[in-house]
C-alpha cells in the first residue's frame, strides 16, 4: 500500500527568525484532498558529554514556552548548512564550557512527527577538558555533574523530562552496556 502523501501547494503561514509555519494541501493515497500544518525546523544536535569519572554534563535551564525549568543534556539548532559534528562541538563549549578530543555519532530521531520536520543528531563525546562556556547573549543556565545511573533515577522520578534527554540517556546506557554505534 502506498502511504506517501503528495503536496498540492504550500503557503508561509509564519517566518520567524529560525523557524517557519506552512499550510499545505496534500493529495492523500485515497485521492482526497487534506491540510498540513507544519513547522519547517533547521534540526538540532543533543551532546551526551561523558566525564573522564563517568558522570555527564547536564544543564539546568529555564524553557519560555512550558514556563519552568529542565535538566537537560546539552543540546543546541543546526545552523544553516553547519555540519553537524561542528554544531556539536559548538554548542558543547558554548554552554559548558568544555571540548571534547573524541566524538561518535549515535543516531538521528524525528521528534515531533506529527507537526514539525525537526531532526535532532545525538552524538557521545569523550576526552572532556574544560575551557570556559560562552553562552549566546539572552542564554542563562547552570552546568553540573550528574552520574548516568542517577540521571535514569531522575527519569523515572520525572525529575528529567525533557524527551531529547530521556532518549540521549536511554541510548548511552545502551553503548555503554555494549550496543555497537
Amino acid at each position: 500500500m502506498d502511504l506517501k502523501e503528495t503536496r498540492l501547494d504550500s503557503a508561509v503561514v509564519y517566518d520567524g527568525s529560525f523557524m517557519q509555519v506552512r499550510k499545505d494541501h496534500a493529495r492523500l493515497p485515497d485521492g482526497q484532498v487534506h491540510t498540513r500544518e507544519y513547522i519547517v525546523h533547521p534540526g538540532a544536535v543533543a551532546v551526551l558529554a561523558l566525564l573522564d569519572n563517568g558522570s555527564l554534563v547536564m544543564e539546568r535551564q529555564y524553557r519560555y514556552a512550558p514556563q519552568q525549568e529542565f535538566m537537560e543534556i546539552p543540546a543546541g539548532k543546526i545552523d544553516h548548512n553547519e555540519d553537524i559534528l561542528i554544531t556539536a562541538q559548538r554548542e558543547l563549549l558554548e554552554e559548558t564550557g568544555y571540548v571534547a578530543r573524541e566524538w561518535t555519532h549515535l543516531t538521528t530521531t524525528w521528534p515531533c512527527i506529527g507537526y514539525s520536520d525537526e531532526r535532532i543528531e545525538y552524538f557521545l563525546a569523550r576526552g572532556l577538558s574544560h575551557q570556559g562556556s560562552q553562552l549566546d547573549d539572552g542564554e542563562f543556565l547552570e552546568v553540573f555533574e550528574l552520574p548516568l545511573s542517577e540521571a535514569i533515577t531522575w527519569v523515572k522520578e520525572g525529575k528529567i523530562s525533557d524527551s531529547k534527554t530521556i532518549v540521549g540517556l536511554f541510548w548511552l546506557e545502551k553503548v555503554l552496556d555494549g550496543w555497537p554505534v
